[in-house]
């Protein structure tokens, strides 16, 4: 087992830095220009695939990096760049993720390297979890998956939202009902391969931040995927089905996690070092502005009204950081999130992002609230983190719930 460590090993120091680099000349200058056009940033994708890290390798050997470190480290360097090209280039990962917590290691080789596609053909890939009326909810989810015995395969019905990649992606995994009666443990997910008739996209989202990333909603009429295509397989989900029959049978017993929810947990950190590139970005702005900007005579940082929020600032993040490599190291070694601390992590970075940004708007004053500087886009996109992947309200309650064993609602 991995010892902590707050020390980056040099091999870990050398990805660090080949990322930042990346970001620094590759995605900031770009940064402005797909946030006006909304667009997925094809070419910056196509430049991380060429140098190696819109590849399956590279996720593959910061997801297997046994300190833990490996994700939080890529996806702060990745996001100090920019959220929105970064989400472009890591939306991949949650629908590889949704494969890597349910699938069986045939479905894993199968399906990820088809997420990724290659140097010459990139490809993304989707998960859709979320629907117009179950967000947060997961137990009102209606997408439902029929299972066709005679030719061994599954149809899927219904409309998910917010999915990043949805449907542009060659890939989507899809999250749906199969028992309705057992609420969010009736769920099971679902990989439908590229081109499968009956998924189209619906709406795509003009959106306040990561507007760079595409998101848009899935619709699913009478999809028909091969029975292999339900992650885990069929034997292991009717063993699960059982399990959960039983359970609500006796009013109790062990808690059995759906398909969504494990997706989401192991992913939770990763979104916190997201927000923590995103504030430390933008305290990096404010704190160089405040350095050379000039009232009455002197740097701005002279005043304490000024120096005290950076203070705070740089606090605040090393805070955060600390937060998602303790969750993220739990987690590689098979430590138990007893308090919670995947959620922790994602709330405080959050709620962290939304704060130093808008900080960082105040101490450059009116040039921070233009498009002439990046905090105000920095503002924007931090918005998305306290929302998707499960709320701030969301995270709070999974960390009550988890202290006090009550089923606070």
């Amino acid at each position: 087992m991995a010892e902590f460590t707050l020390e980056l090993n040099d091999d870990q120091k050398q990805v660090r830095d080949w990322l930042h680099g990346f970001a620094e000349d590759v995605m900031r200058p770009a940064a402005a220009e797909w946030d006006e056009r909304e667009e997925t940033p094809w070419p910056i994708i196509q430049e991380a695939a060429k140098i190696g890290i819109y590849s399956l390798d590279f996720y593959a050997q910061q997801f297997f990096d046994p300190t833990g470190l490996g994700i939080p480290m890529a996806m702060e360097e990745l996001f100090w760049g920019d959220a929105g090209i970064a989400l472009s280039i890591v939306g991949t990962g949650l629908a590889a993720v949704g494969v890597l917590a349910n699938g069986t290691e045939e479905q894993i080789g199968t399906w990820i390297p088809q997420m990724y596609g290659d140097v010459d053909d990139v490809k993304v890939a989707a998960f859709c979890s979320s629907e117009p009326d179950a967000g947060s909810d997961v137990a009102s989810m209606r997408t439902r998956a029929v299972y066709d015995e005679a030719k061994d395969e599954w149809v899927l019905n219904g409309t998910k939202t917010w999915a990043t990649n949805g449907g542009i992606a060659n890939v989507h995994v899809v999250v749906a009902v199969v028992d309705p009666e057992l609420g969010s443990k009736g769920h099971a997910s679902f990989i439908v391969p590229p081109n499968t008739p009956g998924l189209s996209q619906g709406q795509k989202f003009q959106k306040h931040g990561i507007r760079a990333s595409h998101t848009a909603e899935v619709v699913l009429e009478d999809v028909r995927v091969p029975g292999h295509c339900l992650l885990g397989g069929k034997e292991k989900l009717d063993e699960r089905l059982a399990r959960a029959r039983e359970r609500a049978k006796a009013g109790g017993g062990e808690r059995v996690k759906n398909a969504a929810m494990a997706t989401f947990e192991a992913s939770r950190p990763a979104v916190g070092a997201m927000a923590v590139g995103t504030a430390r970005a933008a305290y990096e702005v404010a704190l160089d502005y405040a350095k050379t900007r000039e009232q009455f005579g002197r740097p701005i940082i002279d005043n304490q009204g000024i120096a005290f929020q950076l203070a705070d600032m740089r606090t605040q993040i090393d805070a955060a950081r600390l937060l998602v490599w303790r969750a993220s190291w739990m987690a590689t070694t098979g430590k138990p999130f007893t308090s919670a601390e995947g959620s922790m992590s994602k709330l405080y970075a959050s709620e962290v992002a939304k704060k130093v940004t808008g900080q960082a708007i105040q101490i450059l004053g009116g040039n921070g609230f233009t498009r002439e500087y990046p905090v105000e886009r920095m503002h924007r996109d931090a918005a998305i983190y306290t929302i998707f992947e499960g709320t701030s309200e969301v995270q709070r309650l999974v960390i009550a719930r988890t202290l006090s064993g009550m089923p606070i609602r």
